[in-house]
């Protein structure tokens, strides 16, 4: 059984979240601002980034590390869908299987939590957004140490080419912070000047910055409809976030700058969708990584 923990009672002061998920199948379930959770098992596009596998068993394991929290909501509701898996490579299946199952989701004015997963969960969870709200202006920040604006090879997406993909199909209005003078060539860089991708360096992210910080998600969030974030966990120091495709030894860390501006993008009325990206349990010390991404979720239903 994933979702279990310490059970202190039924009485809602005493719950955790394992008492408040139902597992579910029939989309038909679910009702307006309940939060619903996929996981994507899913690291055929690492393997294609040519970045260590192992991320497609995380799912679970962050599921795992979710239920203990408290419920802090009398009306906190989750419904869990289970997993989209990629067993034959074709991972563009999956991110299609994905982005259908999403569709259903924010189509009934609930919220979308994805567990990955490499990072090509990008791509799918940004097209289930688009189904969706297919008329409306999609803002996506990305808090990630790479741009992942590659361009395919051979035709072929991967974990680091999510952006290239969604800057062919829209315009992009996007914000990317965290990002790595050392984990980005001048070619990425380029094109995300070219694609117009807004980004906030790692040595940027200092305390005394978190107006400048502030007013960069404020811009993005007064210019779209709907928001997405996504967090890729390899933007984190390998210190705290030991588990994940492509290490970070000067990453940032979940401080107090961390802390301010990540809730202030929570607190966004028109987040609608989030992610955790790349945990990466074949290289976990502890599951650390798994239940601080684990906590980072857990932060969306605080609010």
């Amino acid at each position: 059984m994933i979702w279990n923990g310490r059970n202190d009672g039924t009485d809602i002061l005493a719950q955790r979240i394992f008492q408040k998920v139902s597992l579910e199948s029939n989309y038909h379930a679910i009702s307006p601002k309940d939060f619903v959770l996929h996981g994507f098992a899913v690291d055929e596009g690492v393997r294609r980034n040519k970045g260590r596998v192992g991320a497609k068993d995380a799912p679970d394991i962050i599921r795992k590390n979710m239920s203990n929290f408290p419920v802090t909501n009398p009306e906190f509701v989750l419904k869990d869908f289970g997993n989209v898996y990629c067993e034959d490579g074709d991972l563009e299946k999956s991110q299609n299987e994905l982005a259908e199952k999403v569709g259903e989701v924010l189509a009934q004015n609930a919220k979308s939590i994805v567990l990955g997963g490499g990072h090509e969960v990008t791509f799918a969870h940004y097209s289930g957004i688009r189904k969706a709200f297919p008329d409306k202006k999609i803002g996506i920040i990305n808090i990630d140490a790479h741009f992942d604006n590659r361009e395919p090879e051979n035709g072929l997406g991967s974990s680091g080419t999510g952006f290239w993909q969604i800057a062919q199909e829209q315009e992009i209005h996007s914000l990317h912070i965290g990002i790595q003078r050392n984990s980005n060539t001048l070619k990425l860089f380029d094109t995300a000047h070219q694609f117009g991708m807004k980004y906030i360096l790692a040595d940027e992210l200092f305390f005394d910055r978190l107006p400048y910080v502030y007013e960069h998600i404020d811009l993005l969030s007064e210019k779209v409809d709907v928001l997405y974030l996504t967090i890729c966990m390899d933007v984190l120091n390998a210190a705290i976030s030991p588990g994940v495709s492509a290490l970070a030894y000067n990453g940032i860390f979940a401080d107090s700058t961390f802390m301010h501006f990540y809730k202030h993008i929570l607190k966004s009325q028109k987040l609608v969708a989030m992610d955790v990206a790349e945990v990466n349990p074949t290289f976990d010390i502890q599951e650390r990584t798994a239940r601080l991404a684990a906590s980072l979720v857990n932060e969306w239903f605080l609010m």
